[in-house]
């Protein structure tokens, strides 16, 4: 019997029914009234008047009058470059001591976001909200004796003018609370190192030794290395070296077009469970098994705003025109998409993380994410999101029996008139260009009744092209590196596309 799994199942199921929920409307109030008064010394609350803000009975409304929206680039510009200069109080109190390098899809320009000692604290607590709710999840109680791998970038963070600098999950790795490290794989050692493929290889070699119950990371990237371990082994399935393989926690993208391409190396299902984890901080997790949905962590150092998803309102680099209207949790709407904002503990203000989300349950705050706002692909007025295109694709898998966990698309002219063209990474090709690009077509025609009237007008055609799967991990290599947070980019403007095609023509692989 699985004596201390039972004792740390009954301890979790405990604290679940103890903890009680403040209204989400309540908790966001809070939340911003703490930002406020202690960002209200700094340079950006001088700025932006966060002590009169402060005392104005709506201070969310004064709030969001008085600051404007800000994105990487502009923040930066403006303030946070000033951190690197060893100015302290910019727009949070102090300095920070760990940047989180992101370029959030492929690129090899590295955003270097801050990340505070609040921030550390505030994704720490939420990571044991995460923790308590797989209570709520039909889990055994030997589960919580298994050791979890975490798969995210190299914990051998970079030195940097007195502060330390690397991916998000890298950072969060290294600040693993003591009593968490004998369960966490694949250890100090191996995770500190950099070369992705070296790192992956001694997974592989150590993998047969460890007792995994969990995995952690991003999904393209996941499959990766379950493949290595599995050919490394010389076995059918994972799960002939973690027999006790029982939860995936995935995150950073959707989990959708990956599902039939993991699964394919399970030798059964397995529990997945969603999370919101970004460099800018925590921001949701999925809390029960009913759902797919995540949870808003609505009263853990970080204000949300929503603006309406229109195409007026987004500008062709994916930022927000000034006079885009703003709510707050308080008027949100269910089955409504959302361009998602927020203000945290590291000093972002009204900051635009790129992502657009919609509710599916307001009572609950409960979301999805639907995509990005640069991948918004409205070129000839189509509105396609993330999400439908997702959708389009899973019905491809579903009718053809093929795999796709890998696409891009771009608006491009042939012939001088527009047409969208769709790269899909699959291992194998059942079917003819042509049909999927008609089956595409048709499925996006009867989901979104704005790409249908695009269809009818400027957007002239659909055309596909399938590639090997590994040409888009090498993109992700020659443009960044592997592993990590790196995501392959589902929108490419005209431009990047042109040396996209360069780069499969020349894919050997």
């Amino acid at each position: 019997m699985a004596v201390l799994g039972s004792i740390i199942k009954g301890i979790i199921e405990l604290a679940d029914t103890v903890i009680s929920e403040e209204d989400a409307v309540k908790s966001q109030h809070k939340v911003l009234k703490h930002l406020l008064e202690k960002a209200r010394e700094t340079q950006f609350g001088k700025d932006h008047n966060f002590e009169e803000i402060l005392n104005t009975d709506a201070f969310e409304k004064a709030f969001a009058t008085n600051v404007p929206y800000f994105d990487y680039n502009s923040l930066n510009e403006k303030y946070w470059s000033k951190l690197h200069q060893g100015e302290e109080d910019v727009t949070w109190s102090g300095n920070p001591i760990y940047y989180a390098l992101s370029s959030g899809t492929t690129g090899k320009t590295s955003k270097r976001i801050p990340v505070t000692e609040d921030m550390l604290e505030a994704i720490r607590k939420t990571g044991i909200k995460q923790v308590s709710a797989l209570a709520n999840f039909d889990l055994p109680a030997d589960f919580f004796e298994k050791t979890i791998m975490m798969l995210g970038s190299s914990t051998n963070l970079k030195e940097r003018d007195g502060h330390f600098e690397g991916e998000i999950s890298g950072i969060s790795a290294s600040n693993i609370p003591f009593w968490f490290r004998g369960y966490y794989k694949p250890g100090t050692e191996i995770a500190q190192i950099d070369d992705w493929d070296e790192r992956v290889q001694k997974i592989a070699e150590e993998a047969k030794n460890w007792d995994i119950g969990a995995l952690s990371g991003i999904p393209s990237w996941m499959e990766l290395m379950m493949k290595k371990v599995i050919e490394h082994n010389n076995v059918k399935n994972i799960h002939e070296v973690w027999p006790n393989l029982q939860v995936y926690t995935t995150g950073g993208v959707a989990f959708g077009p990956y599902e039939k391409s993991f699964n394919a190396l399970l030798d059964h299902p397995i529990t997945i469970i969603d999370t919101y984890l970004a460099s800018e901080g925590f921001l949701a997790y999925q809390e029960r098994p009913e759902t797919t949905s995540m949870k808003l962590v609505v009263d853990n150092g970080i204000y949300f705003e929503f603006v309406p998803l229109k195409p007026e309102y987004i500008k062709e680099d994916g930022s927000l025109v000034a006079n885009a209207p703003s709510i707050t949790i308080a008027d949100v709407q269910e089955d409504v998409e959302y361009v998602l904002l927020i203000s945290t503990v590291s000093g972002a203000w009204r900051y635009l993380i790129g992502d657009t989300i919609k509710f599916t349950d307001v009572a609950r705050h409960e979301i999805v994410i639907t995509g990005r706002t640069k991948f918004f692909l409205n070129v000839v007025g189509s509105q396609l999101s993330v999400n439908k295109m997702n959708d389009a694709i899973k019905v491809v898998e579903d009718e053809f029996n093929m795999e796709i966990p890998e696409f891009t698309i771009t608006a491009t002219k042939i012939n001088n008139e527009y047409h969208h063209h769709w790269y899909i990474g699959t291992p194998k090709v059942n079917v003819s260009n042509e049909e999927i690009a008609n089956l595409l077509d048709s499925t996006l025609k009867s989901a979104n009744k704005n790409y249908s009237v695009a269809r009818s007008k400027a957007l002239k055609g659909v055309k596909v092209t399938t590639i090997k799967l590994e040409a888009f991990h090498a993109w992700s290599e020659h443009n960044k590196k592997k592993g990590g947070q790196v995501k392959m980019e589902r929108v490419m403007g005209e431009e990047k596309f042109k040396n996209w095609e360069e780069f499969v023509k020349q894919f050997k692989g």
